[in-house]
């Protein structure tokens, strides 16, 4: 018998399944404050929250027997996933129950902007009637860009479609066929905001999406564009939208999130031109009954040792097989990022080869791990992408990938190649993990180094011509930036070669565009491992 604690408001529907199984013992204690919660965390196996309980480092240590987390809704900022993965604690959460709720509301913020349905009601209200005064736009023939075009943002597509809109969108792992199959047009962030009539955002926050609509894009803009923000507050900055709509460049904005929640003191929220709800995207009877279900199945499954999906932080594996290959799995995820932040265009296929020891191992966590690696740098980290969902967004976005495993061990008893192909470029890493001294980056793109893969690293690409490096080193240090380490590696004397620098802290762009100047330098690109 399994017991399982239900420590926030769930669906009684969405729990029927764990009342009726004869295997478990379902026990409902809400409003636990934390000290409570510690002190009987202990008996149970399964815990099941929404966002009210915050499952911390300490509620974890002191959850002896506890084998499953499961959070009702997408995000996992309540659960310390971290502290969970150390003690093999699964979590679990439902990342598609809201799919369709936030799409839909989207597009009802998108349809009430344009008609100006807010401003007219209120006025009609107070006995005002005015139809001069709410001369709307129809969507009929007009351009919607969508930024994101994940399940949400797919959604909205295809509802924009049926509105006859055109649609342009922007995801760097979406690939050609997909956007066919959507009748989307794919472009970069610019094409979006010089052509949009209507601009949309369906992307985690992450370091590479916050502010990605800032005063500069916003310049690129027709006059009278309308923009809808129900993803996540910061994605678009506020004050800038602010001046945007201040100087008639946006006409009307409609958002459901900020970046402070609740946004009681920002100043958009009395602007006239601005239609506003309160974080609703996920708020209908169906998506919170669609969570429930979602994870209380989950939970359930994991706790009867059948598979299971959605898990944040680990797959399905035994414990004897996750130790087996533990050692290989950071290796996996820094590859993953490092060839992720280095390649241009939406990417067609990833490559994965195992080489040695390592190919007689358990590789498709591996595989996994490296395209989480990979797709987090776009699609978000814990929680947006992880080591169970990474090969279904992949295979979403019409990315090709591939394994393979090879006996030969090129010169080291294991080693891991990731190639990535987009539709730009092509570049590829290798690594290995050496006895004693941990995970290396031996290989990138054909120029041998000898790289360990943490911190802040900038790459450098550039032909072999004395003084590179000693400008490099000038201009890092004229920022108080200070060099850590660095790996050079080159083919031939005066040809193409490659540097990299191990710096203490993270280098801004405007530092990153004074590298790129440098004469003989043909790309920088930043990391953080």
């Amino acid at each position: 018998m399994k017991k399982i604690l239900v420590s926030d408001p769930i669906s009684e529907i969405g729990l029927k399944k764990l009342r009726e199984a004869e295997d478990i013992e379902l026990d409902i204690k809400t409003d636990l404050s934390p000290e409570e919660l510690k002190n009987i965390i202990g008996e149970y196996d399964g815990l099941l929250v929404r966002s009210q309980t915050k499952v911390t480092k300490e509620i974890i240590d002191a959850a002896t027997k506890l084998q499953v987390i499961g959070r009702a809704g997408v995000g996992v900022d309540n659960i310390d996933v971290k502290a969970a993965t150390e003690r093999g604690i699964v979590v679990i959460n439902a990342p598609d129950g809201n799919t369709i709720s936030t799409a839909e509301h989207s597009f009802a913020m998108l349809i009430a902007m344009a008609r100006w349905i807010p401003q007219a009601h209120q006025d009609l209200k107070q006995g005002i009637w005015n139809r001069k005064k709410y001369v709307g736009v129809e969507l009929n023939r007009k351009t919607l860009g969508i930024i994101g075009m994940g399940r949400i943002g797919s959604e909205v597509a295809k509802r924009a479609k049926a509105f006859n809109m055109k649609v342009i969108a922007y995801d760097p792992y979406i690939t050609k066929e997909r956007a066919d199959k959507l009748g989307v047009t794919l472009g970069t962030v610019e094409d979006v905001v010089k052509q949009a009539d209507f601009i949309t955002v369906h992307t985690p926050l992450t370091k590479e999406t916050k502010y990605l609509i800032d005063d500069k894009e916003f310049a690129m803009m027709k006059k009278g564009v309308r923009i809808i923000n129900c993803a996540r507050g910061g994605i678009i900055r506020e004050e800038a939208l602010l001046r945007a709509l201040n100087d008639g460049t946006v006409a009307a904005a409609a958002l459901d999130v900020y970046e402070q929640e609740p946004p009681m003191e920002n100043p958009l929220i009395a602007h006239p031109h601005l239609v506003t709800t309160p974080h609703l995207g996920a708020s209908t009877e169906e998506a919170q009954l669609n969570v429930a279900i979602d994870v209380a199945e989950e939970v359930y499954n994991k706790l009867t040792d059948q598979p299971f999906r959605n898990a944040v932080n680990m797959p399905s594996l035994s414990l004897e097989i996750l130790n087996h290959v533990r050692p290989y799995i950071q290796l996996a995820e820094k590859l993953g990022i490092l060839v992720a932040n280095v390649v241009f265009g939406a990417i067609e296929k990833v490559e994965i080869s195992f080489s040695g020891d390592i190919a007689e191992k358990e590789i498709d966590i591996l595989t996994r791990t490296v395209l989480k690696g990979i797709l987090s740098q776009h699609l978000g980290s814990v929680g947006e992408v992880n080591d169970v969902n990474a090969p279904v967004l992949a295979k979403g976005r019409g990315i090709d990938v591939v394994e393979s495993r090879s006996s030969k061990t090129h010169g080291f008893t294991n080693l891991m190649t990731v190639k990535v192909k987009t539709n730009q470029d092509e570049k590829y890493l290798s690594g290995t993990l050496l006895n004693g001294y941990g995970a290396r980056i031996v290989n990138f793109n054909g120029y041998t180094v000898d790289l360990i893969p943490e911190g802040h690293i900038i790459i450098m690409e550039h032909f072999d011509q004395p003084g590179i490096i000693g400008k490099m080193g000038t201009i890092l240090g004229n920022a108080n930036i200070n060099i850590a380490t660095m790996q050079v590696g080159r083919n031939e004397l005066g040809g193409k070669a490659i540097a990299f620098l191990g710096v203490d802290k993270e280098v801004g762009e405007d530092t990153i565009e004074q590298l790129k100047q440098v004469e003989n330098v043909q790309n920088v690109y930043q990391v953080e491992l």
